[in-house]
């Protein structure tokens, strides 16, 4: 936070807290030039006004809530100060993981009370006992158990959702992880080592400098011709020519890294299933600027425990 925000903190927060103060110890003062407990002097409909003070009980309690909470604040801190007792919602200003491992051992080294860092603790160990049972089994195995594959969806839901979507059918750029198309193997150890270690892609390279803007739709022709579209068969003819070039990743039949015995994310270029689009204008974009996606690692995130239950559910997706 801010000084700016840490110094409006402070004055809004105890600013308030003396106002309110201040105008209980009005409210209590006697303006009115009456005793208490004597006729105001007007009457209404055979109701007379007393000049009767604030209840003691509701004073003492609105006074007794003004101390609890400077002694609140005491404690628990308030702007940047952290108070007597170093409690903290969760570590501020963290940018990365390791940064957010740095700061949860230099709590625990200073004594800080960090609440999110001991919800988490307690989390696990309510529920780290459940997640090694589910990692003492296999991925097919509990590809089969509805309640294993409930919590691995979840987990699913809060982690992957965002860029697979909800019902992991994928969007351009991020692969349908339910109809078996898998660019590094759809195996249950396959899927669990990308979710363990991510994939970072070799890329595809931009060949419009090589090819030229001719080159360049005639190989897409060529390559749209594969999956069996209607294309332009002079263009796809010189655009086999050329293909030779793409051969080494895709294959010299287009099917692919995985049909060589590779795992270099290279996709089959046959079945019509397009990760970036299958359009002309987008695998003209593809061979022209080239391709580069990143699957992040979440081993040090999720924990390998909980990653196996992720893999059992994107196993089951696409088993159906």
């Amino acid at each position: 936070m801010s000084s700016f925000w840490n110094i409006w903190v402070w004055v809004l927060t105890l600013g308030t807290l003396v106002g309110c103060f201040i105008l209980l110890r009005y409210c209590l003062k006697n303006f009115a030039g009456v005793p208490e407990g004597e006729s105001m002097g007007h009457t209404f409909d055979g109701i007379e006004e007393l000049n009767n003070p604030l209840p003691q009980w509701w004073s003492t309690f609105f006074l007794l809530t003004i101390i609890w909470a400077f002694g609140y604040l005491a404690l628990y801190g308030l702007g940047n100060w952290t108070g007597f007792i170093g409690w903290k919602s969760s570590n501020q200003g963290i940018l990365n993981l390791a940064e957010s491992k740095a700061q949860i051992i230099a709590a625990k080294e200073n004594g800080f009370l960090v609440q999110y860092d001991r919800e988490i603790e307690a989390a696990d160990l309510k529920y780290g006992p459940i997640f090694d049972a589910y990692a003492a089994r296999t991925i097919e195995d509990l590809a089969t158990d509805e309640e294993a594959l409930k919590v691995g969806q979840r987990l699913y839901l809060q982690n992957c959702s965002q860029c697979h979507g909800s019902n992991a059918s994928g969007t351009t750029g991020f692969p349908n992880l339910t109809d078996k198309d898998w660019l590094y193997g759809g195996d249950p150890q396959s899927i669990k080592h990308t979710l363990l270690y991510g994939r970072n892609a070799n890329g595809m390279i931009a060949w419009g400098s090589a090819l030229g803007d001719q080159g360049v739709k005639d190989v897409a022709a060529y390559v749209l011709s594969l999956s069996g579209r209607e294309v332009d068969v002079a263009s796809a003819a010189a655009g086999k020519e050329k293909f030779a070039l793409c051969a080494s990743c895709h294959g010299a039949d287009g099917k692919g890294s995985l049909a060589m015995g590779i795992a270099l994310g290279a996709p089959n270029l046959t079945d019509n299933i397009w990760l970036y689009g299958g359009s002309p204008r987008a695998v003209e974009s593809s061979i022209k600027n080239g391709r580069a996606g990143v699957m992040p690692a979440w081993k040090d995130i999720l924990g390998e425990q909980k990653i196996h239950l992720v893999s059992a559910y994107v196993y089951s997706l696409s088993q159906k």
